[in-house]
């Protein structure tokens, strides 16, 4: 069910919701990431940030499961993630948006809401066949959640639409409002102002200050939009080529000269 709760607290879980020890990731020759640190406490909001190429979506792809790491361990929710596919870390309460969004374009807003609750549904072959009492209050269930989240975000109207006829913008909505139907613990967000023009980028700070003080999940998300990254986490890790260069609030990251390097090289310091 879609519940909107009060302000996250650290202090109400005792194990992180994510962990990242001596995490390594090669392809072929390349090193990808080199031994990636990181741990998320319940109720956090941080940023991972870095030039192009630095490694950030290979690290949310080997977190959601698309990569298995050559080396190191992702524990969620105090669970090792060691050879699980996507679908089920996803099942442990991590959701993702993508860089390049990723809807269902031939399904309307309304079942693209639907579709990612059905780690929900709880019934099984025969209930579907048969359709029985069960499903049927769970496919009522599930449609009324859908709605329901569709009506927070503003997307009410758009329930019997295709998102590929949504304005781009709308469409980054409904990506986030999709991965937040599947009640996760963790929310990953791949660069979630790609593409915006500077008013959608000043909703989207709205829209995601406003997840994080309403809905119990914990935010990572990855994004070249600086004033976006500033304004949201209370702390950012730099990477470049794969390692960490710095870690700390925005102040000490907007100052620090190993960031300033990798962003605008030395000639510029």
């Amino acid at each position: 069910m879609v519940t909107s709760q009060t302000p996250n607290s650290q202090s109400s879980q005792t194990s992180p919701v994510l962990e990242i020890r001596n995490l390594c990731q090669d392809f072929g020759g390349l090193r990808a990431v080199n031994n990636f640190n990181v741990t998320l406490n319940k109720g956090e909001l941080i940023g991972l940030i870095g030039p192009n190429g630095a490694g950030k979506t290979t690290v949310f792809n080997l977190v959601s499961g698309f990569y298995q790491p050559t080396f190191g361990e992702i524990v969620v929710n105090g669970i090792n993630t060691a050879n699980r596919k996507p679908h089920q870390v996803n099942a442990l309460g991590v959701a993702r948006t993508f860089q390049n969004i990723r809807l269902w374009n031939e399904m309307t807003v309304l079942d693209n809401i639907r579709v990612a609750q059905h780690g929900q549904l709880n019934y099984g072959f025969f209930h579907t066949i048969a359709r029985s009492r069960f499903y049927q209050r769970r496919e009522q269930l599930v449609e009324s959640n859908a709605m329901k989240l569709l009506d927070i975000f503003n997307l009410k109207n758009y329930a019997a639409e295709y998102p590929k006829n949504l304005p781009y913008g709308t469409q980054r909505k409904l990506e986030i409002a999709r991965a937040l139907s599947g009640q996760p613990r963790l929310l990953l967000l791949d660069e979630p102002a790609a593409g915006l023009n500077s008013t959608d980028v000043q909703e989207l700070i709205r829209l995601v200050r406003w997840i994080h003080s309403h809905f119990d999940v914990t935010i990572w998300m990855i994004e070249h939009h600086m004033d976006v990254m500033m304004e949201l986490c209370s702390r950012i890790k730099v990477i470049d080529f794969g390692e960490t260069i710095a870690e700390g609030t925005p102040d000490e990251i907007r100052n620090h000269p190993a960031v300033i390097t990798a962003y605008l090289g030395d000639d510029n310091i």
